[in-house]
């Protein structure tokens, strides 16, 4: 298209999408380029469109700090672990559902999709995991979510889709329900699976609340609880001992609160334009068939 053929609505929709591009942007951006400033930069507020007095010095505190680095670790094994157990336990539960001849089907599904829109409550959920001795274990971060049912929707449906002569064909030659799952159901449904493993991976990575409620130990503590100690709380206390005598604590600590932050999304940066197209997947995978 040249520009003399490009219409006002064209020139309007490009100006609200670089718009739309920036204000998103532009907080990432900013995040960034303070974390590596030199904190009296960020004090005065010279900081704006770019970094002044380049200096990793913030990245350097955040690295040395035993408390992030073990609570990073954390997250990578409530992110794998929780990853596995949610793929598990929605595919036992999809499957059934998407198959027709269930007994009680319906009456199933009715319970199953009720839970999404009547909870009972943050009391009665913490006295059921306290009473199953959940609770400061990492079977209260892993077991109380292990099925999200908008998810487990989506992976029937696209179980619902898979032609029944196959299921007939595996049954007539003598397959279980098991053995069909397993080696006919599973092999075709790669593209919903990813997309599962995509969903529940960001939701475990960015997830603080049922650590927050559940869990009392700092050694068990996920990144995301100690980035929200620093920036909701200002806890800065495990990182201002590792600042320098060169900057006072309090001129550094913006820096290393970014620093902080940006760490913890970095992963999801990095890994999110690899795998877009399996967001904009799973937003598809119900249109057609619910």
């Amino acid at each position: 298209m040249s520009l003399k053929k490009l219409s006002l609505f064209d020139v309007v929709n490009v100006m609200i999408m670089l718009l739309v591009i920036v204000v998103t942007v532009y907080p990432l951006y900013y995040m960034g380029i303070v974390s590596i400033s030199s904190g009296l930069s960020v004090q005065r507020g010279d900081v704006f469109l770019y970094p002044i007095e380049v200096t990793l010095k913030a990245y350097s505190v955040v690295l040395d700090d035993p408390s992030i680095l073990r609570a990073y670790g954390n997250t990578l094994l409530y992110t794998c672990l929780g990853v596995c157990v949610n793929l598990i336990m929605t595919t036992l539960c999809a499957y059934p559902l998407s198959r027709n001849h269930l007994y009680g089907k319906a009456l199933l599904s009715f319970f199953v999709v009720f839970t999404m829109f009547f909870d009972g409550g943050l009391i009665p959920r913490y006295m059921v995991v306290h009473s199953l001795g959940m609770v400061n274990s990492i079977w209260a971060i892993l077991i109380p979510t292990a099925i999200n049912v908008f998810n487990m929707i989506l992976m029937r449906t696209f179980f619902a889709e898979i032609p029944d002569a196959l299921h007939e064909s595996a049954t007539v030659d003598g397959a279980s329900e098991w053995r069909i799952l397993l080696q006919v159901v599973l092999p075709l449904s790669m593209p919903v699976m990813a997309t599962m493993f995509i969903f529940y991976a960001v939701a475990h990575w960015n997830s603080f609340f049922p650590a927050l409620i559940y869990l009392n130990e700092k050694q068990l503590y996920p990144l995301q609880i100690i980035v929200r100690n620093i920036v909701i709380q200002g806890d800065m206390s495990s990182q201002t001992t590792e600042m320098g005598a060169g900057e006072n604590s309090s001129v550094m600590a913006q820096n290393v609160k970014y620093a902080v932050v940006f760490i913890a999304i970095l992963p999801i940066l990095v890994v999110y334009p690899f795998v877009q197209k399996y967001f904009i997947q799973g937003a598809m995978l119900g249109a057609v068939k619910g």
